[in-house]
């Protein structure tokens, strides 16, 4: 179960990260759940099949075909049954602003119909995804819609200070915040203000979660970090790890061992994989 993965076209590449179909026979009455934790807002057109998010305790959701997923700081569970289609696009942080006129903090965290976020062309991309009759045609009427939504904004640039943060979360995410402002030339105010507008959340809630990320990738065997490297995702102590394992995937580390969790495992993978 591994989603395919394209990158985007030149004109959108300081605004997506990458497109995806993913799918996958399953039997009819199968039921699958499991945890999404997404360091980047991304967007899913349901081609086939059901699937549903709990949105709060015991609350399931589908908020329909067409759907926006903020970016993460605590575990999202998704369930699904049966066989499924999905496509759709994860979006860079510095590229926010070059789409979107609310600030990525007042999405994050929230499962939502596309529409209200992007309004019309929503509809738009629903439509010309599901009358597409290929992988190639699905990315290209999804590049197509979000280049007419970038052209009505006056093509906007990226943010680049948040572009080099993008990189320095996945390189070092054990880099103090401070270290990472006087690197991008901000100060702190700035630096957080910038970086909620973009990333959804506070500078230390990105690098932890991306450290957890890193962590969880070692532990699922799809890289192998030195010594050195190691040695510094490392936690304090098994408490100070238990914390990070149940804020952002809901489990503890024994649980995280033990327990199969095929979705997040896939984006792990890809995460690895300098994909996702």
């Amino acid at each position: 179960m591994s989603p395919r993965n394209y990158p985007p076209g030149l004109g959108l590449r300081s605004i997506v990260r990458r497109h995806y179909v993913f799918e996958a026979d399953l039997p009819d009455g199968y039921v699958l759940e499991d945890t999404l934790l997404s360091e980047f807002a991304f967007i899913r057109i349901l081609i086939r099949g059901d699937w549903t998010a709990e949105t709060s305790p015991g609350n399931w959701t589908s908020a329909g075909q067409a759907v926006f997923f903020g970016p993460n700081s605590k575990p999202l569970r998704v369930r699904c049954k049966g066989s499924f289609k999905v496509a759709g696009f994860a979006l860079r942080p510095s590229g926010w602003r070059t789409l979107f006129s609310t600030p990525a903090d007042e999405l994050a965290d929230q499962m939502l119909p596309l529409a209200k976020v992007m309004g019309p062309c929503a509809n738009i991309m629903l439509e010309r995804v599901l009358a597409a009759e290929d992988d190639a045609s699905i990315v290209e009427a999804m590049e197509a819609v979000l280049l007419e939504a970038h052209e009505r904004r006056g093509r906007p640039m990226a943010d680049s200070a948040m572009r080099i943060f993008e990189d320095i979360a996945r390189s070092d995410s054990t880099m103090a915040v401070q270290e990472v402002a006087d690197r991008l030339g901000l100060s702190l105010r700035q630096f957080e203000r910038r970086c909620m507008t973009a990333f959804g959340h506070r500078p230390k809630t990105v690098l932890r979660r991306s450290r957890f990320l890193d962590m969880a990738t070692a532990l699922r065997g799809f890289s192998d970090p030195d010594q050195e490297t190691l040695a510094a995702l490392r936690y304090f102590d098994q408490s100070h790890k238990s914390r990070e394992f149940r804020h952002f995937i809901g489990l503890t580390p024994g649980k995280f061992d033990k327990q199969p969790t095929p979705l997040l495992t896939a984006g792990l993978k890809l995460r690895a994989e300098g994909v996702a």
